[in-house]
């Protein structure tokens, strides 16, 4: 009877382990998609929300902004949203990792984008996401957002013609710290590094 309710009690904590893992991938995905929403509707604040107070940002090449309130000052200096203008932000495909205590973990996503200004420009574009998280209290926040766009293509030309050079810096906002990488888009080639192993053992980058 006691090796019976010892393998209950070890069976009962795993399942618990197991039932903690797929609630917290759910929650990742709100978290994630949250942001891609808010960024549609250019709601920045609401976006800049979502960062650990100590939260970084990188993207498309711009360097590092550290810190909530410094990811805020970035994306309040992206356009504003209003009548004309465009910018889907599809967050698709996780590959999630969460670390076995439960208080980090690790995401790799790929977002397409929509942009357009009525009477001016309309894009196609892709990047993906390395992203890191952190809980507190509770919460899972975003502890670090690196975008590394792909590609961005003009709409009415497309990729056969052609990418959009990426756009290296936000007029009057230095970023805390260099880019992380040195690399340009397609028609460029550049990998963005996966934070996980290969899942059935094969060669990992």
């Amino acid at each position: 009877m006691d090796k019976e309710i010892e393998a209950l009690r070890q069976e009962i904590a795993a399942l618990r382990t197991e039932a903690r893992a797929a609630s917290d991938y759910i929650a990742l995905c709100n978290l994630q998609g949250s942001y891609g929403y808010y960024v549609d509707k250019g709601l920045w604040d609401e976006a800049a929300d979502l960062f650990a107070p100590d939260g970084t940002l990188e993207i498309a090449g711009r360097g590092v902004y550290v810190g909530r309130e410094r990811v805020r000052q970035y994306l309040h200096a992206l356009p504003a949203y209003s009548h004309g203008i465009l910018f889907n932000h599809m967050q698709l495909q996780p590959v999630i990792h969460i670390a076995p205590d439960g208080e980090t973990a690790q995401a790799r996503w790929r977002t397409f984008i929509h942009i357009a200004f009525l009477g001016k420009e309309a894009r196609w574009g892709e990047a993906v996401y390395e992203n890191g998280y952190r809980r507190i209290d509770g919460m899972w926040h975003i502890a670090k957002l690196h975008g590394f766009i792909t590609y961005y293509c003009e709409f009415d030309k497309g990729l056969n013609h052609g990418g959009v050079p990426l756009l290296r810096r936000i007029d009057g906002l230095k970023p805390d710290l260099p880019p992380t990488y040195d690399y340009e888009a397609f028609p460029e080639t550049f990998i963005p590094p996966f934070h996980y192993e290969h899942p059935t053992g094969g060669t990992a980058r």
